[in-house]
């Protein structure tokens, strides 16, 4: 059996986009509130996570002080989108509010472009626009009767989740490039674990007993999305360009997307799928561009 790290890095963020993508629907499912959604779904990742991060301790030492704070920062950010993000699925509808949280796309590249100096193409440049119209249509913003019982407060909440969900992709491809990435992910679990605990506290609150039945849908949270899907990520970032990474992760949207729809029965307004279809045409674009470029370099 292969190990995790020696899948192809394309592959191995495919494969945990589409794992993260069913963690829309288990939150909205479980009806539990989103510091509650956040602290179980990180705490329950861990018994999985645990084991792999002493068997790669093991095998490659422990991550230097500025991995492991770099995590915890990581860690923080990945909080605050969990918790915008799950409000944001009550308000605007699991399948859209994957789609909103994906503005990442446009954001990651950018700060990697200001922070590392890697030049995003002309074809990214030319879709942000694309793009931001479909977040706009997406979020029902110009609609009566839209999907979701509040798309504009969802859109508001999808969208700041959206920063804290590129500053979390941002630094959890920097930390990884030493090798240590299962440890670093870890590390960023636990931070967002506690992180998660003590705004939810303040925020709507943390339920301790959610109920067998909630407690179900985040068992199935933590396993299919934080350790199946975001490992996998976790894996596969660093070796692979930033504009690579969010273009691939855009697959979660269209998983989140045809299981709501099925599991939920949530149907999008016309302009609503609109905005879908020009989010995901954007993103095709700046993949399709990515692909050419790497083999340009390549030849």
């Amino acid at each position: 059996m292969r190990r995790p790290e020696t899948v192809p890095p394309r592959l191995s963020v495919a494969a945990g986009a589409f794992g993260v993508s069913a963690s829309a629907v288990f939150i909205d499912l479980s009806g539990t509130s989103p510091g509650t959604a956040t602290f179980f779904r990180c705490v329950l990742a861990l018994p999985l996570l645990w084991p792999l991060a002493v068997r790669e301790r093991r095998r490659e030492g422990s991550p230097s002080r500025r991995r492991r704070g770099l995590a915890m920062v990581a860690g923080v950010l990945f909080a605050g989108d969990a918790l915008l993000w799950t409000q944001a699925i009550y308000e605007v509808g699991a399948g859209l509010s994957t789609v909103l949280v994906n503005a990442q796309v446009v954001i990651v590249p950018l700060l990697a472009y200001l922070i590392d100096g890697e030049r995003p193409g002309r074809v990214f440049l030319a879709t942000v626009p694309v793009m931001a119209a479909g977040i706009v249509l997406t979020g029902g913003v110009f609609e009566t009767g839209a999907a979701g019982s509040e798309p504009v407060w969802g859109t508001i909440h999808a969208v700041l989740a959206a920063l804290c969900y590129s500053g979390f992709l941002f630094l959890l491809r920097r930390g990884g490039h030493d090798g240590r990435v299962v440890q670093s992910y870890r590390d960023v679990i636990v931070a967002a674990a506690v992180a998660g605990l003590g705004v939810g506290a303040l925020w709507q609150g943390v339920t301790a007993t959610p109920g067998w039945a909630a407690f179900g849908w985040l068992v199935a949270t933590a396993v299919c999305g934080q350790v199946f899907g975001w490992l996998l990520v976790a894996l596969g970032t660093p070796r692979v360009s930033s504009t690579a990474a969010a273009t691939l992760l855009m697959l979660t949207p269209v998983g989140a997307l045809a299981l709501s729809a099925v599991a939920l029965g949530e149907r999008p307004t016309v302009l609503q799928l609109i905005g879908c279809a020009l989010v995901l045409g954007g993103v095709y674009a700046v993949s399709s561009s990515a692909a050419r470029e790497a083999r340009v370099r390549r030849s």
